[in-house]
């Protein structure tokens, strides 16, 4: 018997839904409940409750990493301040658009969650940083703020509860690298945007070296959530250790591309048959990337798309992740050996070149892709290939095992790794067999 087809679970992106034509305005966002949950949490005037909810939630970071955001909050030392809470918008992973419509669609519900999150850790100031070519959700947050200020949700002493919050909107330059936690916090504090050696992580030393939260859009949009169901109800959704509802941003091949909203736990071929209406022109999958353009590839075979979205199951099943959340579908006329030299001509250009596995490494991958598409391959290249990424990534991609500060480098042995595991004979088949059709650059 068929199972009828799944629908959205709608939590974090009910306003938009409910109010497309208006949801980012102050009047849509009152009408809709925003900021009762705020009004609520500081009324009981208890801080910890806040972190106690958000670990029963077991709500972990929707930013690629997946780190349980309440223990990220706990390594604040105590009795330190002041402290920070910096929101990463640098949304600059490829095929990854949900922070954006979050930022666009519902700045509201951001705000608010930013409010709740810095009473819980202690925190007066805190920052946004947002990719410089969000202009438009750059207009509409900045608005968000004053008119949340102007409601008295922002300010000095809000809602007189005696707790003070100033939030500042920072725009990035268009560095890739920025996404990176520690590179933004560089980047905030005026510098070049470039990893930082840790330890000392964030919480203990971060924005203008003290303790600071670094959390994505998603995962503080989450927050006034979880704080109105409870964290024992939110984690009733989902599946394991991957509690509520995730954003997929599904773009490629499919008919209806787009950001969905999902209970986690349900399988990536009901998200590409029953929301995105499957592959365009009823061809098969030939593969796809699960978790943004740093993760490794799945298969159109029926164990990776009954596979559920399950961040631990994804990883030690398969060694691959749900990361930004990005799905990328190709269909069987797609060549992944173009796929693979694309992906690594983005991350050697995005390389900050710090670190010399990285800077050296990546520029050769992308060179050694780019003559064995336009028809110079050699059977052995794919094999030099494998040792030039070990050298970024020991072990081939092996969690815990990158020779470089940052994952941009073992992100570009991705897709390298990927076409050993899946595409070997193609590729190899191919060699010398001429310039690929499509070929540009």
């Amino acid at each position: 018997m068929t199972a009828p087809p799944i629908t959205e679970t709608r939590v974090i992106t009910a306003r938009i839904h409910e109010r497309p034509d208006d949801s980012w305005t102050i009047g849509a966002a009152l009408t809709t409940g925003a900021y009762d949950t705020l009004r609520q949490v500081l009324a009981t005037g208890d801080a910890s409750a806040v972190q106690e909810q958000v670990k029963l939630s077991g709500l972990r970071g929707r930013g690629g990493a997946g780190f349980p955001a309440a223990q990220k909050w706990s390594f604040l030392p105590a009795g330190s301040y002041p402290r920070y809470l910096v929101v990463n918008g640098d949304e600059g992973e490829p095929s990854t658009f949900k922070d954006r419509m979050l930022v666009e669609r519902d700045p509201h519900q951001l705000v608010e969650g930013i409010a709740i999150s810095s009473y819980a850790i202690g925190c007066n100031k805190a920052f946004v940083y947002l990719r410089g070519e969000f202009a438009l959700g750059y207009e509409r947050l900045t608005q968000a703020i004053a008119d949340a200020r102007g409601q008295g949700f922002l300010g000095d002493n809000v809602l007189s509860s005696g707790f003070d919050l100033d939030i500042v909107v920072h725009r990035g330059a268009g560095a890739y690298i920025c996404g990176e936690e520690t590179a933004l916090l560089e980047s905030l504090e005026g510098e070049r945007g470039m990893p930082r050696i840790r330890p000392p992580f964030p919480a203990i030393a971060g924005l203008y070296a003290k303790p600071t939260v670094v959390n994505n859009v998603e995962t503080i949009s989450t927050v006034p959530h979880i704080m109105r169901m409870g964290g024992e109800a939110y984690a009733k959704l989902g599946v394991n250790r991957s509690t509520g509802t995730r954003l997929f941003s599904v773009s490629g091949h499919v008919n209806r591309p787009g950001n969905y909203e999902v209970e986690l736990g349900v399988t990536f071929r009901q998200l590409i048959d029953d929301l995105c209406g499957g592959v365009r022109e009823g061809r098969g999958i030939k593969f796809f990337i699960p978790g943004g353009a740093s993760s490794q590839w799945l298969t159109g075979s029926d164990e990776h798309l009954d596979a559920p979205l399950d961040m631990d199951y994804v990883q030690q099943t398969f060694g691959v992740m749900l990361g930004s959340g990005a799905v990328m579908v190709f269909d069987e006329t797609t060549d992944p050996l173009l796929v693979a030299w694309r992906l690594c001509k983005f991350f050697a250009h995005e390389s900050c070149g710090k670190c010399t596995p990285c800077r050296e490494g990546t520029g050769w991958i992308e060179m050694v892709l780019y003559r064995m598409l336009h028809g110079q391959g050699r059977p052995e290249d794919l094999d030099l290939l494998l040792d030039v990424g070990d050298n970024i990534c020991p072990g081939l991609n092996a969690p815990f095992s990158q020779t470089t500060i940052c994952p941009l480098g073992p992100s570009a042995v991705s897709p390298v790794v990927s076409l050993h595991k899946l595409f070997r004979d193609e590729v190899l088949a191919a060699c010398g067999a001429g310039s690929r059709a499509g070929v540009t650059g």
